[in-house]
């Protein structure tokens, strides 16, 4: 199949459009139907998302992220830009104030649960797509208890009964890859404003507290750090040409790598319990996919991704559709 033949259609999901079999008003008292894209951080969830939607175009994107919720530190949080939505609808991204108590696993389940009603309501397809496993947990159990963490407990069963009827589709690459295109990418969101954007957010005396809400976001308490030895009003925010700045710079930059790192092995290992627990995850492999843009300096390896991704994507999700 090639994907040239799957041209993307313009209208939007603003009328109800009745394409697949039980998308309808009788099924929407049965399950509702739900995609649901999984994913270490960087592995390309957001570009998938937005692919399947351009394809299927009665899909509206459900961020399940627990730091893009929140309204602002967009080039940190690494939303997903206005102009690379293709008109696509997303809900819970940037919705959130940060000033208010933190967004929780349970505010998340209630809120994405109306969203998907509604969605389901006028027959269109509800897309969730994040990397917060907790989130994703919370929001597909029947049996959803808030007031403990399954992840943190090794010993905990997870449920396999879940509310919607489901497709999974977990994009995974080979951690030695992931690892290595998270480096390049925290270069690239420094490139792209990332400093100067913390150095806006950053609050002397919120730094100094534990965070919670926005500011356990990676690349904030980094920086804090850096911040409060040499303050953004004192001067600009960057490395400077101080040796002792430079390196505190430097330290900022490596520690959110390491970081970014160690989340995304986190991550993949919630995802692994999930799938040992009797969730139907398809696993999409995006590894070569992201070799070739490491190696050849392309911008996305684009014959790769929908020959490797795309294309199995859309053959699974058409499926689920069909059933």
């Amino acid at each position: 199949m090639r994907l040239s033949i799957l041209q993307p259609q313009p209208q939007r999901c603003h009328h109800p459009i009745k394409r697949w079999p039980r998308m309808d008003a009788s099924f929407h008292r049965r399950k509702d139907k739900v995609v649901i894209i999984m994913g270490a951080t960087g592995s390309g969830k957001s570009r998938l998302s937005i692919d399947l939607a351009t394809l299927f175009p009665v899909s509206e994107i459900i961020n399940s992220d627990k730091m893009q919720v929140y309204r602002g530190l967009d080039i940190t949080t690494n939303k997903i830009p206005l102009t690379q939505r293709r008109g696509v609808p997303h809900h819970l991204l940037g919705d959130v104030d940060p000033s208010l108590p933190e967004f929780s696993p349970a505010d998340f389940r209630r809120r994405a649960a109306h969203i998907i009603d509604d969605i389901s309501s006028r027959d269109c397809l509800p897309i969730v797509v994040g990397g917060s496993n907790s989130f994703v947990h919370a929001l597909l159990v029947e049996d959803f208890q808030p007031d403990s963490n399954v992840f943190h407990d090794a010993e905990r069963l997870i449920s396999s009964e879940l509310r919607y009827k489901c497709c999974f589709l977990w994009v995974d690459i080979a951690f030695p890859v992931l690892s290595q295109y998270l480096c390049h990418r925290v270069d690239d969101m420094l490139q792209s404003g990332m400093v100067h954007e913390l150095a806006q957010f950053f609050d002397p005396e919120a730094s100094r507290r534990t965070g919670s809400g926005l500011r356990k976001a990676i690349g904030v308490p980094e920086f804090d750090r850096f911040f409060n030895m040499y303050p953004p009003w004192a001067g600009p925010a960057g490395p400077g040409e101080d040796p002792l700045r430079k390196r505190a710079y430097e330290e900022a930059v490596r520690a959110i790598k390491d970081n970014t790192c160690e989340l995304a092995e986190r991550q993949m290992e919630k995802i692994e319990r999930l799938k040992c627990a009797g969730w139907d995850l398809r696993r999409i492999d995006a590894t070569e996919a992201f070799r070739v843009v490491l190696t050849s300096g392309s911008s996305n390896g684009s014959d790769v991704w929908e020959r490797q991704v795309l294309e199995p994507s859309v053959k699974i999700v058409r499926r689920f559709l069909m059933e």
